[in-house]
C-alpha cells in the first residue's frame, strides 16, 4: 500500500529536554494509527510537527513525495492534513451550522482566512447539511457551540476538521472528558466518515479500550522514543509498552477487538 506520509529521523529538543529523538514512521494511506504513552511522552510534538505548529530540529517529514517540514500550519492544512485539538477549537458564538460553514468556505476558497472564508461558500447548504447528518448534529444545528456538551463539542470539531476534505487526519484525545456511554458512539461515527471519505487517520488516545478498537496500528513513545511499532494486541501486550505506558496489570496474551 502507497505510503502517504513520513517521518524521517525527527528530533526536537526544547533546551535539555528531548521530545522527540530519531523518530522513524512511514503511514500507509487509509490506514488508522493510534498514539499512546503517558503524558510527555512525546505523541503532541508529533502530531504538532506533522502540522508545522513545531518545527522539528533536525529531520524531515514528506507528504507523499513533498517535503513538507518547512511549511507553515495553514499551508499544510491546505495540502489536506487537518487536525482536530484535546480542546476543541470552535467558534464558541457561532452556530454549528455557522461554525461548519467556515469549513466549507475554506474548501470553497481555495484555502482563504478563516474570517473570510465563509464568504466564498456560494451555495453550501447541502453540503453543511450532509455533515450534520453524517455526524448525528442536526439537532444541534442552530445552538452556539459555546453551550454544546463536551461529546458534542468533540464531535463538531472533529466534523470542522472533515468538512475541509482532508487526506490526513490528526486527532489529538477525541474521546477525552467525553463519557464512557458515549465515547464509542462518538467513535464510531468518526470511524464510518473517515471510511466513507478515505482519510488516513492517525489519534492520540489514553483510552485503551478505543486504541485496541478502532486502530490497525499502534505506535507507543516513551520519553521522545517510539518504543513499539505494530498491530494493537501486539503492541499492547509488549513488556515495554505495559512497563511505560498501560502499566503492569494489563494480561499479557489480550486479543484485538478491532471494528474496521
Amino acid at each position: 500500500m502507497a505510503v502517504v506520509l513520513e517521518a524521517r529521523g525527527l528530533n526536537k529538543n526544547f533546551g535539555a529536554v528531548t521530545a522527540a529523538a530519531d523518530i522513524n514512521v512511514a503511514v500507509e494511506r487509509d490506514s488508522v494509527v493510534g498514539l499512546i504513552g503517558s503524558n510527555g511522552a512525546g505523541k503532541t510534538t508529533f502530531i504538532n510537527m506533522v502540522t508545522g505548529y513545531l518545527k522539528p530540529s533536525s529531520g524531515s517529514i514528506a507528504f507523499g513525495s513533498r517535503d513538507i517540514t518547512p511549511l507553515a500550519p495553514r499551508q499544510i492544512t491546505r495540502l489536506g492534513i487537518c487536525r482536530s485539538f484535546q480542546i476543541p477549537q470552535l467558534f464558541s458564538t457561532l452556530s454549528v451550522y455557522e461554525n461548519l460553514l467556515v469549513g466549507v468556505g475554506i474548501v470553497a476558497s481555495g484555502g482563504a482566512k478563516w474570517a473570510d472564508a465563509s464568504r466564498h461558500a456560494g451555495t453550501p447548504s447541502e453540503t453543511v447539511d450532509s455533515i450534520l447528518e453524517r455526524f448525528n448534529l442536526t439537532g444541534y444545528r442552530d445552538k452556539p457551540a459555546g453551550v454544546l456538551p463536551e461529546g458534542v463539542r468533540k464531535l463538531l470539531d472533529i466534523a470542522m476538521a472533515m468538512a475541509v476534505k482532508p487526506k490526513i487526519l490528526l486527532l489529538d484525545e477525541p474521546t477525552s472528558g467525553v463519557s464512557a456511554d458515549e465515547k464509542f458512539g462518538l467513535m464510531d461515527m468518526v470511524m464510518e466518515a473517515v471510511r466513507a471519505q478515505q482519510v488516513t487517520v492517525l489519534f492520540v488516545e489514553h483510552d485503551m479500550d478505543i486504541v485496541n478498537r478502532y486502530t490497525h496500528r499502534v505506535l507507543a513513545f516513551y520519553e521522545g522514543r517510539i518504543i513499539a511499532d505494530g498491530e494493537p494486541g501486539v503492541v499492547l501486550d509488549d513488556a515495554e509498552v505495559r512497563k511505560y505506558v498501560t502499566g503492569e496489570a494489563r494480561a499479557a496474551g489480550g486479543g484485538k477487538h478491532a471494528a474496521h
